[in-house]
């Protein structure tokens, strides 16, 4: 995983250049969402330092997100449109690639995964998702 200062969103389809780019029809994880905060508590939780959050390989990092109220609704970023489908729940591999107990600790709040409804480019940085009317 590295960070990438744009990501180009096709609809239905995923990520161009993603591993699961057109993996299936109306996949469910077209798009990979995790919250910074969630990362920082876990850090601490499982005492870990120079961490990253690239380990739990989700697509894109949020701030002042609560994702999992974005499950069943519509929402967009930089003009892209999404539909918060389900958690991403967390892997028994969290526990070798970050620490034994992150499994656990990220159970509930291990991400977000999206269709994308629309294309479009995200990039880093970019505002925090808003509700669609």
């Amino acid at each position: 995983m590295v960070e990438v200062p744009q990501i180009e969103c096709l609809a239905g389809h995923g990520i161009r250049g993603d591993r699961f780019f057109d993996y299936r029809d109306n996949y469910k994880g077209q798009i990979t969402f995790f919250a910074l905060e969630v990362f920082d508590e876990l850090c601490r939780a499982l005492g870990l330092q120079d961490c990253s959050p690239s380990l739990l390989r989700r697509n894109a990092i949020t701030r002042g997100v609560d994702l999992n109220s974005l499950i069943g609704n519509e929402f967009e970023i930089e003009g892209v449109a999404f539909l918060g489908i389900a958690e991403c729940r967390p892997c028994y591999w969290m526990n070798q690639a970050i620490a034994p107990g992150a499994e656990e600790f990220l159970k509930g709040r291990g991400g977000l995964r999206a269709r994308i409804l629309s294309d479009g480019i995200v990039r880093s940085n970019a505002q925090t998702p808003a509700g669609r009317q």
